[in-house]
C-alpha cells in the first residue's frame, strides 16, 4: 500500500504457494513458484508490532491499513492481508532471524530453558522479572499479557529480581537430580507437572493459547474476544493492579509488586464491572450541603429546609425590580443577630425577597 513502511516484495507469479514458519515473535513466509523457472522463491520475515495480524477476504473489501496484498487467481478474486493499523508491525526480505532473539519458548522449549540458566550472570537479570521477561534475547515469544498470566499463576510479585526468582529453578533441578537419580521418564513429567516453575510455563501458557485457538478466538468473527477474555486470570481482569515498568509497559498483578517497584507510582486498581444500585435509605442518599456551599448558593436549600416563618415572609411581599449583590449582602449582614435557624432561613431566601428587603418595603 501507499502509507506500507515495508520494501516492496520483487515476486510475480501466476501461480505460487505460501509456506509459513513461526519463531517466538516473528513469522516466516516463504513464496514459491510452481513454476520454479519462472521466479525463484523469495521470503518475507514479518514482526507483528501491537495490531499486525494477516486477514484473507475479497479483493473488491479490501479492509483499511491492508499494507501487503497476496491475490488469488479465483474468481471472485481474494487477498491474503497483512493488516496493521499501527503500523508498528513490519516485514524485511531474507530468510534469517533477527539475530538478537533467543531460542522460541514454544518450539525450542530446552534450548530455551538451557540459553536462560546458562547465562543469569548476564546484566538483563539485574532488573524485575516482569521486565526480564520481556527481553527477546532470552524470553523470545513472550509478551505483555502472557507476562503477567505467567506470574499471577506463581504468585510471583513482579518486581522481585529476576536472578532471585531464576537461581531458585537452578537450585531446584540440582536437588531434584540428587533426590531422585533413578526416576521413570513418565514419573519426571508428573513431578513436573505438580511443580511447575517459571521457565516451564514460559512454554506450556502460550500452548494453552495455540491449542485452543479455536475456542478462544471466532474464525468467523475475528473481533470477537470474548472467550479469551474469559480465559484471562489476571491481564486487564477488573480487580487486578497495574504499574508501569520502567520501560513505560504496564504489568498487572495481584498482591506486593515487589521491592524494586518503580517509586513515585501507586498500584492502580483495574475497576470492576458495575453494580446494580442496592436499595438504601433515601435519606443517605441525599448528598450533604456544607455551611460554604450555602453562602455560595444560598437558593441550594430553600426548597427542603422551607418553614412556616419563610412562607408567611413569601406571601407579605410583591413583585419589583430587583437589586445587585452587594446592596443584599449589605442588608444581610446589618440585620439584627438571630439564633442559628433564622439566620440560616434568611440567608437561603429567594432574590425576589431579598431585593424587596433593599428596598425597605418589607
Amino acid at each position: 500500500s501507499a502509507v506500507g513502511r515495508g520494501p516492496e516484495v520483487p515476486f510475480r507469479s501466476e501461480a505460487y504457494r505460501i509456506s509459513a514458519l513461526a519463531r517466538g515473535k516473528e513469522l516466516r513466509l516463504t513464496l514459491s513458484s510452481l513454476d520454479p523457472a519462472a521466479a525463484p522463491a523469495q521470503d518475507l520475515v514479518f514482526r507483528f508490532g501491537m495490531s499486525g495480524s494477516f486477514r484473507l477476504c475479497p479483493a473488491a473489501e479490501l479492509p483499511r491499513h491492508a499494507h501487503l496484498r497476496f491475490l488469488t487467481r479465483e474468481s471472485p478474486q481474494r487477498a491474503l492481508c497483512f493488516v496493521d493499523a499501527r503500523r508498528f508491525g513490519s516485514w524485511r526480505l531474507g530468510h534469517a532471524w533477527q539475530q538478537e532473539r533467543g531460542p522460541c519458548v514454544v518450539s525450542e522449549y530446552q534450548a530455551f530453558r538451557e540459553n536462560v540458566l546458562r547465562n543469569l550472570d548476564d546484566k538483563a537479570f539485574d532488573k524485575p522479572i516482569c521486565e526480564a521477561l520481556l527481553n527477546q534475547k532470552f524470553f523470545n515469544g513472550i509478551g505483555n499479557y502472557l507476562r503477567a498470566e505467567i506470574l499471577y499463576r506463581l504468585k510471583i510479585p513482579p518486581f522481585e529480581k529476576a536472578r532471585t526468582v531464576l537461581e531458585a529453578l537452578k537450585d531446584q533441578k540440582q536437588e531434584r537430580r540428587k533426590k531422585d537419580p533413578s526416576l521413570t521418564l513418565s514419573k519426571k513429567v508428573k513431578l513436573m507437572q505438580k511443580n511447575l516453575d517459571l521457565l516451564e510455563l514460559c512454554h506450556t501458557v502460550p500452548m494453552e493459547v495455540i491449542t485452543a485457538e479455536k475456542q478462544l478466538l471466532d474464525p468467523e468473527h475475528s473481533d470477537n474476544y470474548a472467550t479469551f477474555k474469559n480465559w484471562l486470570q489476571c491481564y486487564l481482569v477488573p480487580g487486578m493492579s497495574s504499574l508501569r515498568d520502567r520501560n513505560g509497559r504496564t504489568i498487572w498483578f495481584h498482591g506486593e509488586p515487589g521491592p524494586m517497584a518503580p517509586t513515585g507510582q501507586k498500584p492502580r486498581k483495574t475497576p470492576r464491572k458495575k453494580r446494580a444500585q442496592l436499595k438504601a435509605d433515601p435519606e443517605a442518599l441525599t448528598p450533604k450541603v456544607t455551611s460554604r456551599g450555602l453562602k455560595r448558593c444560598p437558593r441550594a436549600a430553600a426548597t427542603p429546609l422551607k418553614s412556616d416563618d419563610q412562607e408567611e415572609g413569601e406571601e407579605e411581599e410583591t413583585d419589583g425590580p430587583r437589586k445587585g449583590r452587594a446592596r443584599r449582602r449589605r442588608r444581610v449582614t446589618r440585620a439584627p443577630a438571630l439564633p442559628e435557624p433564622e439566620v440560616l432561613l434568611k440567608a437561603k431566601r429567594s432574590r425576589r425577597v431579598s431585593a424587596r428587603r433593599g428596598r425597605g418595603e418589607a
